[in-house]
């Protein structure tokens, strides 16, 4: 039979992040065990049940586990070795005002979820939340790996050590990948070689979503060097990592990344997450001035109405999923977190990028932010390695942003709106409005999700 875990699976995330999760532990040879599943969208939990069930009757499944639906989260962690949190803090209604109520005043995000007046905002209604996850960890099943998948990342990652500071938790983002899936790209247009990305190495480093490559091999192939030449063939046109490399001209996560040339061309050094990120980091007139310049620079603005979209589609799927009149993809995605598990279980060793707090790793960064670094996972531990130095230039840009980070979080947990204001204010991507602008959005946007955040704050009294 295999290792038994218990795997308590706090969510459901998009949808997306629960079925490749749920594929990823099937496929994988000697586990087993118990997935318990608690989310306050009971039926999203209950269809996650009814998939699991198609999925140990596949063929193609080599690890089966028994899916248990918790109506208490406090059940669903007890004995547990595992603990995946994954959820939408708010609903639609909030992500409108987080993503589209700053665009009244110039002010537009690719994203939403990390930084920029809508990152703030979504980390207001989700710190607390992980406050409670947190302390629930704590009392319930201390010695559990955690692994958070729920945006933003660093402030989720930073709350739970901040209650629990003996928890064992990391942060999984795959913006890494599709930056090394760049890295192929180039080597096969260049040298005529085709790899997998988990065939060349990399030095990444930063804060998530703005992390940077300051080195990156294929055997004794310095592929940062291909990249002059790289630009010059393909920097116009762009170049997306995936099937289509023009994929950027009608799907809003493509991107042609032409702003991570861009800034490898001003600095250096590569950033490593998607553009539709990294421009959230920068000054408001680099890349996100206005929907032509978003254009200009290939990517997109990606909108709650198509996100509800998406959302609709993802749900109707998992019900025909859930009925048996679809076919559940028992395949392996090109995600890593049971990868990571096992590594932790002893299986082999492992080094991926993941979000912890930095104990030196970065050390041109706060000791104590949370920073995302290549990590070592085997046998029960998961020690971070320490990274190459950012150029001065580069580690500038990334301190401004963690220390904004770590405002927000002091803010929220103090329940101290004039702190979070400050963070809110000194966003790169609000650098372009007065103080009465600012103030009249962040008023704005508090109000529009103060169902989620007025049993913390006292919105009237400061306001």
């Amino acid at each position: 039979m295999g290792d038994l875990i218990k795997i308590a699976y706090i969510g459901g995330g998009s949808k997306q992040w629960a079925r490749k999760f749920m594929a990823d532990l099937a496929v994988e040879e000697g586990l087993g065990g118990e997935i318990a599943l608690y989310d306050i969208d009971v039926e999203a939990a209950e269809r996650n049940l009814r998939i699991g069930s198609y999925v140990n009757q596949d063929e193609r499944t080599k690890s089966k586990f028994e899916y248990k639906l918790y109506e208490h989260i406090e059940n669903a962690l007890e004995s547990a070795d595992f603990v995946i949190i994954s959820i939408l803090p708010g609903t639609f209604k909030e992500m409108r005002s987080d993503v589209h109520a700053p665009e009244k005043y110039g002010v537009y995000q690719s994203v939403g979820d990390t930084v920029g007046p809508g990152g703030v905002l979504r980390a207001m209604r989700t710190v607390p939340i992980y406050e409670d996850f947190a302390s629930k960890i704590r009392d319930i099943c201390p010695d559990a790996w955690v692994i958070n998948f729920t945006n933003p990342m660093s402030i989720c990652t930073k709350t739970l050590y901040d209650v629990f500071p003996q928890i064992k938790a990391f942060g999984c983002c795959h913006e890494v990948f599709h930056a090394q899936d760049f890295l192929t790209c180039v080597l096969k247009e260049i040298k005529g070689i085709s790899v997998n990305r988990k065939q060349i190495y990399t030095d990444a480093c930063g804060i998530n979503h703005f992390t940077w490559i300051t080195e990156a091999r294929y055997r004794d192939i310095d592929l940062l060097s291909l990249l002059p030449e790289f630009i010059e063939r393909f920097y116009e046109e762009g170049y997306y990592e995936g099937e289509d490399r023009f994929a950027f001209r009608y799907d809003t996560f493509a991107y042609g990344n032409k702003v991570k040339l861009d800034l490898y061309m001003k600095y250096g050094v590569l950033g490593a997450a998607g553009d539709r990120h990294l421009a959230e980091f920068m000054p408001c007139t680099w890349y996100l001035k206005d929907p032509e310049t978003v254009k200009n620079w290939q990517f997109g603005l990606t909108t709650v109405d198509f996100r509800e979209k998406q959302q609709a589609e993802l749900i109707s799927e998992s019900i025909e999923m859930a009925e048996g009149k679809k076919t559940f993809p028992v395949v392996k995605s090109d995600e890593e977190a049971v990868q990571l598990m096992k590594a932790i279980m002893g299986y082999e060793t492992v080094v991926s990028n993941v979000n912890m707090p930095n104990m030196g790793q970065m050390p041109q960064m706060p000791l104590g932010s949370i920073v995302e670094t290549n990590c070592v996972f085997s046998n029960g531990q998961v020690k971070p390695v320490v990274s190459k130095e950012l150029p001065t230039a580069v580690a500038n840009l990334v301190y401004r942003n963690c220390v904004n980070i770590d405002t927000t979080y002091e803010g929220i947990k103090e329940r101290n709106l004039g702190k979070i204001y400050a963070a809110f204010a000194n966003q790169p991507l609000c650098g372009a409005l007065s103080m009465d602008e600012l103030m009249a959005l962040f008023k704005e946007m508090c109000y529009n999700t103060e169902k989620y955040i007025a049993p913390y704050f006292k919105l009237e009294e400061y306001f």
